[in-house]
């Protein structure tokens, strides 16, 4: 498994919304920004199922992330993606920080540490989209 963290500046209710919300989802899963993500679906609930398309503005990588909700409940989202992997994003309140630990199964496609970086980057635009909007 491959685990990443970043701590937010906010309430945790409000960093649910931003990670949760098709429209705020659009605006910060990228990891740089030469990346986009035009689609976003979220059915937030267990068996529910979430689409993000991403892809470099130049249109040379282009991909869907997708996969069903098994788990939402206090502020943890488990899901398995299309080719079976799986993953947990939990959110921890502590005082008005909210420490964001994503823990996921890697491809094997790409190497492990570019997965690592990749995933760090989102989270890091997560965190700079979330404290500044």
């Amino acid at each position: 498994m491959i685990t990443v963290q970043n701590t937010i500046n906010l309430p945790i209710e409000k960093v649910w919304e931003l990670w949760t919300t098709p429209e705020h989802i659009k605006k910060w899963n990228v990891p740089s920004q030469d990346w986009h993500n035009p689609f976003a679906e979220n059915d937030l609930k267990a068996g529910g199922k979430f689409k993000y398309t991403m892809g470099t503005k130049d249109g040379s990588v282009v991909f869907d992330f997708e996969g069903i909700y098994t788990k939402v409940e206090n502020y943890v989202l488990e899901y398995t993606l299309t080719d079976q992997r799986t993953a947990t994003v939990r959110f921890e309140s502590i005082g008005n920080q909210v420490k964001i630990t994503e823990m996921f199964e890697p491809e094997t496609t790409n190497a492990a540490r570019m997965q690592e970086q990749f995933c760090k980057a989102v989270i890091a635009n997560f965190k700079k989209y979330a404290e500044t909007n």
